[in-house]
């Protein structure tokens, strides 16, 4: 496993200028808070950045478990959880089962919560759910490169995209060993 996984996707890019009145905004702390924040010189509004959300799923079949080849970078060419960011007004269980149909063309059967990793240098959270399909069948779409099944003992650890997708897939590994699926929650 080579350093480059501990590469998480970039921040969100600093904003500027106000999405209300356009106006510059600088960094300072506002009245009755703790910390800096974008805020408008013009209209006053507080621009607050908050960390983004990633879901995917742990999805299985027959023992094997799904993952895509990225298409896309960072880490392009790598292999992952399907997963991404969540969309507005959309749960963590429907970004979780969206992700896997766009990236893999699987319709997962989703099971309970499975991993919460505070991505923290990269200002995310990580959410697993694990999942089934009926089929081994794959449709993987344009952010995927390929999809396919791996046995637990053919995951390719050298090739994997991402600390979060590594660190739950050990934990998968370890579990099925042991046949107990708890929900895990750490910082990577």
């Amino acid at each position: 496993m080579s350093e480059t996984n501990n590469f998480y996707f970039p921040c969100p890019v600093e904003q500027h200028y106000c999405s209300q009145c356009g106006g510059k905004l600088s960094r300072l702390i506002p009245p009755g808070d703790n910390r800096e924040r974008d805020c408008c010189t013009q209209c006053g509004a507080v621009h607050y950045r908050n960390p983004l959300i990633v879901t995917g799923t742990v999805t299985v079949h027959d023992g094997k478990v799904l993952l895509c080849r990225r298409a896309i970078e960072p880490r392009y060419n790598t292999w992952t959880l399907p997963a991404g960011f969540m969309e507005l007004k959309e749960t963590t269980a429907q970004g979780a089962i969206r992700e896997t149909v766009e990236e893999a063309g699987v319709q997962p059967q989703l099971g309970q919560l499975y991993t919460v990793m505070d991505a923290v240098r990269a200002s995310q959270v990580h959410i697993y759910y694990l999942a089934t399909a009926d089929s081994d069948a794959v449709d993987p779409g344009e952010e995927s490169l390929e999809a396919a099944y791996f046995a637990l003992d053919e995951i390719p650890w050298d090739e994997l995209s991402f600390t979060t997708v590594i660190e739950t897939l050990k934990r998968y590994v370890a579990d099925t060993e042991k046949q107990s699926y708890p929900t895990h929650f750490f910082s990577t």
